[in-house]
């Protein structure tokens, strides 16, 4: 019934025949048993029927469709007001082919004009037979029905064009017909009816509408969370009203999100550290945000009003003005770093990102929205790496950057001018840079250690290439991490060569003045010496006058001849005795290189005890020996470690003499293997020992406690010993006295 409401209302407010025909064909699908249904209409022009715009279409049919028409159909059509559909189809007409190519088999074609001056033919298909009777009578009552509503008067004329959902209320509040957008909307919500969308309180709004006669304008009503907004305007003479509406839930949800992103927005700028600001073109602040207190120490109430540029560095005010405007007038935006002053009176940096808000029509700039950042904590970082940057490229170190992989990735200008690089070459990896022996410390155990703790530190050699030597280096290499987290490394690298040299002239030194301390060690041991070679010059001159006379009476006594043998043997046993002495001598005397060697320490110090036992025994001093046998040999040079050993043992005989003059005493020697693997001669001797100062001070250069002595001795030796990789060291020793303790590393060559 619906569906018949809503044709006569179209027929009546003379809606487009197109509008009509598609109500037509709706009214008809309703009925059980109806499959199709199509309104054709004639077109005198092509002289045929065509469905209506907005209708279902049919297939062209065959042959010219310049040639075709429906002229015998039209013809045929006059006999009677319907016409059965399989005699359509046997009409040599275009239609009959349409239909034919459609698939239209069964049905009824009704005359049924739409209009008062046009023909047209309602097309229906059925399944069954018994459709044929009732589809008769209701077109006839059809023909009436749309006969009665062209004649009536219009009713609700905005009903079917306004396009927002609309319908008519009757006096009790009943639909009596709605337009197709109410329909369309009623779709969207199964089962709902055009009430369910109207306000709550309709019946109330209709009645006061109508009695009042006045229009009630844009009510909301609710329905499955979506609103819209309903006027009712009344229809005084036909009682009833006019009810139109809009959907508003989109605007409503724009407002109220609207809403929201304006309390949001107030939110952010309240609170956000960054200041926000507006001003005019010309640098007057408008407002500003109330992190102008936390960053600048000035409420907004007390910029408001307040013209920028006084607040900027002097240094600042001139570019920052000539800059903003320009940029702001042709681009609209700019963005600049410059110093704010504090109300403390220190400044700040800032970096501004400035946009011109500009009048719609003119263009013309009427406001400067800003954004600024305190950037001071970047900028001095900045600053500091600038001037780190400065120091790396200036320093004579080589600084070189390697990423994970070993690639060298910088290098700064020592390292290229060491390396022989020029331009922006860089060596392929770290391999390039460092000798093997270096290279496979920093393999084996240099990256590990530095990703663990940091920092890794060796010495090493450059290698050697094309117009550089291999120069001594030593070698720190730090690991870093980006402020990604990748991982990378810096190595700096001092060049050792100038160290290196002054070592070799050091110890060059050191050796003229163990040298020379050894030629006075052997003045102060030429009555040792002298009688040392005294007695087997004695010997020799004894045999060989006993030799003599033996020889005169060699006819006279038998055994002469055996006894001149066994002088002249004695005579070869003291002389090689005296050769051994002055070999020692010389050995001890020796100036030059030193020759690093695998030495018996035993056999050292017992050499050494040789030396001066001549000494302790004028001294009454007895020496005896505590030492631990197969020891591990030690690298050093024999004579200088002899002289370190000399040096002791005459430091001890000396101490006993000041202590025990005219007494009989002690001195012990011995060695042993320490826990850590170095091996230890300690010389003990029974002195008057030495204070707490003195032993800190006995190393030192010229310190002695001998009117006689130059205190160069002891500093002499522990250079000497220092060199050799080992410690020389001086404690209270058990019986009052001192006890030097030499210690050396076991099987290590000198580095």
């Amino acid at each position: 019934m619906s569906e018949l409401n809503t044709l006569v209302r179209l027929v009546r407010e003379q809606a487009p025949a197109a509008v009509q025909a598609d109500a037509l064909q709706r009214l008809c699908l309703e009925r059980d048993g109806v499959e199709r249904a199509l309104y054709v209409e004639w077109q005198p022009r092509s002289q045929s029927f065509e469905a209506l715009a907005g209708a279902a279409r049919l297939p062209p049919g065959s042959g010219d469709p310049l040639q075709a028409n429906d002229l015998a159909l039209l013809g045929r059509l006059g006999e009677g007001a319907r016409l059965p559909l399989k005699d359509l189809l046997d009409v040599s007409c275009w239609l009959s082919g349409r239909l034919r190519r459609a698939g239209w088999s069964q049905g009824l074609a009704l005359v049924l004009p739409l209009r008062a001056e046009g023909q047209g033919l309602l097309l229906v298909e059925y399944a069954g037979v018994e459709a044929e009777g009732w589809l008769g009578w209701i077109g006839e009552l059809l023909a009436e029905v749309l006969a009665l509503a062209r004649q009536a008067r219009r009713t609700a004329p905005l009903l079917s064009a306004d396009p927002q959902p609309a319908l008519v209320l009757a006096e009790a509040g009943v639909p009596v017909d709605c337009n197709q957008a109410l329909r369309q909307l009623l779709a969207e919500f199964p089962g709902s009816e055009a009430h369910d969308l109207l306000p709550s309180n309709h019946a109330q709004l209709l009645r006061t509408c109508l009695e009042q006669g006045r229009a009630v304008h844009e009510v909301t009503g609710e329905h499955q969370s979506r609103q819209f907004l309903w006027s009712f305007v009344p229809m005084p003479a036909e009682r009833q009203a006019l009810v139109h509406g809009r959907e508003v839930t989109a605007p409503l949800r724009e407002q109220r999100e609207a809403a929201k992103a304006s309390r949001l927005y107030r939110q952010i700028i309240e609170n956000t550290t960054d200041l926000i600001s507006r001003r005019t073109l010309d640098g007057r602040l408008l407002d500003v945000s109330p992190a102008s207190w936390t960053l600048l120490g000035y409420w907004p109430e007390e910029l408001r009003g307040k013209e920028l540029l006084p607040l900027l560095h002097e240094q600042d005010r001139q570019r920052v003005a000539e800059r903003t405007r320009d940029a702001l007038v042709q681009d609209g935006y700019v963005t600049l770093t410059y110093r704010l002053r504090h109300r403390d009176g220190h400044y700040l940096w800032f970096e501004t990102a400035s946009r011109a808000i500009r009048e719609t029509y003119t263009g013309h700039v009427m406001e400067v929205v800003s954004v600024s950042r305190d950037i001071t904590a970047r900028v001095q970082a900045e600053e500091g790496l600038r001037r780190l940057a400065e120091v790396v490229e200036a320093n004579t170190d080589l600084v070189l950057f390697i990423d994970p992989g070993g690639r060298v990735t910088y290098l700064n200008p020592s390292a290229r001018r060491a390396l022989g690089l020029e331009g922006d070459a860089l060596p392929s990896s770290v391999a390039e840079v460092l000798d093997e022996g270096l290279l496979t410390k920093l393999e084996s155990e240099g990256w590990d250690i530095a990703r663990s703790g940091g920092v890794w530190s060796v010495e090493g050699r450059l290698r050697a290439g094309a117009g550089r030597s291999a120069a001594p280096l030593s070698l720190v290499l730090l690991a870093h991490r980006a402020a990604g987290g990748e991982r990378y490394y810096s190595l700096v690298a001092r060049d050792m060569t100038e160290r290196e040299l002054r070592e070799n002239q050091q110890r060059r030194h050191q050796d003229e003045l163990a040298h020379t301390a050894r030629l006075v060690t052997l003045g102060e041991l030429a009555s040792g010496i002298a009688h040392e070679m005294n007695q087997p010059l004695a010997a020799v001159m004894n045999y060989a006058s006993a030799s003599q006379r033996y020889l005169k009476n060699l006819d006279s006594q038998p055994d002469a001849a055996q006894r001149v043998a066994q002088g002249l043997a004695q005579i070869v046993e003291h002389t090689a005795h005296a050769s051994e002495v002055i070999r020692r001598l010389r050995a001890f005397l020796r100036k030059g290189q030193r020759r690093m060697q695998a030495l018996d320490l035993n056999q050292v110090a017992r050499a050494s005890l040789g030396l001066c036992a001549w000494e302790a025994a004028s001294a009454e001093v007895a020496v005896s020996e505590a030492f631990t046998e197969n020891l591990a040999p030690v690298y050093a040079d024999r004579v200088l470690l002899e002289q370190v050993f000399l040096n002791l043992l005459r430091n001890a005989i000396e101490a006993n003499r000041e202590r025990h003059a005219g007494e009989p005493s002690n001195v012990r020697i011995g060695s042993r293997r320490d826990s850590d693997g170095q091996l230890c001669v300690w010389v003990e001797d029974e002195g008057p020992g030495a204070s707490h100062t003195a032993l800190e001070q006995m190393f030192t250069p010229f310190f002695t406690s001998k009117p006689e002595g130059l205190g160069l001795g002891l500093s002499m030796s522990r250079g000497i010993v220092e060199g050799f990789g080992g410690t020389l060291e001086a404690i209270t020793a058990p019986t009052g006295g001192l006890r030097l303790e030499c210690r050396l590393p076991a099987g290590k060559t000198e580095q």
